[in-house]
């Protein structure tokens, strides 16, 4: 790391980051709370055998500063967290390793409230459950929404939705050739919407197993190899796996109209590629502005949960990606920056309400 971590802590703006260790469970965690402006940190915790600490603290860090962007765009009364833990979950998972783990959240007195991500389930919000009260996407018989991957996907369908009546003049996506990397939970339900509405799915993932799964799930989906991924001709090409598939590399190999996906921390830089989509008449959906369907679900746990006002909250994607587009141009600002000022405006607006008390 070039930087130190306190220099990266001051560039992306955060408030606090925490290490946890528990040589017992083997849990090597870290917590990144970026901003608690609009209420307290949430956002889920990732588990992934990264190749180094140094890279942990870096996703930590960029995806906790994702949510605060995500919360604040949707509207709701909460800050930015994420926290990652490091290791195969193949082999780590233990009931022992999410118990120590949840009193450390437990520690941090409500600041930050964690929840599902990548590689970990409603089964260890459970087990988290067990020692703090500060944990969404419990299983719905202890009174949780459960597993929120379907409404993040519904979320994503409809900001496709409104991305491809900007681009093709309607926004019935049937017929339209759609290119889904990764099909984990999120990814899979992305699939089926995309199937009940006509369009001709190809589908990528370097697990093996879940495009099996997928493709006997789903007749008529294409299975290709992600090597060749932006060799062929799409209309719409939605990153639904790790972050940073629209790189340089990328957007100059890209035939598609749109990108418009359910993965964090898409552009692998935003300042660079955010224009370059921009020149090559790409539209672009900003991720934490199409993927929050899951953060609004766990986030009505918090009021009492009611699905129907959850679904009626993620169909709302579909108006703010309009706005973001129709800002972008007239602006003449890339998309994720028009989505950014528009988050950073409320930011500043109710940290002007707070300071005024």
């Amino acid at each position: 790391m070039q930087q130190s971590v306190f220099d990266h802590m001051q560039q992306m703006g955060h408030e606090q980051l925490v290490f946890c260790h528990d040589p017992h469970s083997g849990l090597n965690a870290i917590i990144a709370i970026h901003d608690t402006t609009l209420g307290p940190a949430l956002g889920g915790t990732r588990l992934w055998n990264y190749a180094s600490h140094e890279d942990a603290i870096i996703d930590a860090l960029r995806l906790s500063r994702g949510m605060t962007y995500k919360a604040a765009i949707s509207d709701l009364n909460l800050g930015g967290g994420k926290a990652v833990i490091i290791g195969d979950a193949a082999t780590i998972k233990s009931e022992a390793l999410w118990r120590r783990y949840g009193k450390f959240v437990n520690s941090l007195n409500g600041k930050y409230i964690t929840a599902e991500d990548v590689n970990t389930s409603a089964r260890d919000m459970e087990y988290i459950s067990l020692e703090t009260d500060f944990v969404t996407g419990v299983p719905e018989y202890m009174g949780g929404s459960g597993d929120p991957s379907p409404f993040t996907a519904y979320g994503v369908f409809m900001g496709m939705k409104a991305a491809a009546k900007k681009a093709f003049g309607t926004d019935d996506l049937s017929g339209k050739k759609v290119t889904v990397q990764g099909v984990g939970h999120v990814g899979q339900y992305l699939v089926g919407h995309l199937i009940e509405e006509g369009a001709k799915v190809t589908i990528t993932d370097i697990n093996a197993a879940r495009v099996k799964e997928t493709a006997e799930k789903f007749h008529g989906v294409e299975v290709i190899d992600g090597k060749d991924l932006f060799d062929r001709e799409m209309d719409i090409y939605a990153p639904c796996a790790l972050g940073a598939t629209v790189n340089t590399q990328a957007i100059n190999s890209m035939k598609c109209p749109v990108i418009a996906g359910a993965a964090n921390n898409q552009l692998a830089d935003e300042n660079i590629h955010g224009p370059m989509l921009i020149e090559k008449g790409i539209i672009y959906v900003p991720d934490f502005l199409i993927n929050a369907g899951g953060l609004i679900n766990v986030a009505a746990e918090l009021d009492g949960y009611n699905r129907e006002r959850v679904m009626g909250n993620v169909e709302k994607i579909y108006g703010r990606t309009s706005e973001i587009l129709a800002l972008s141009d007239k602006e003449k600002l890339h998309t994720q920056a028009a989505a950014m000022r528009i988050a950073e405006k409320r930011l500043r607006d109710i940290a002007n309400v707070k300071a005024r008390l």
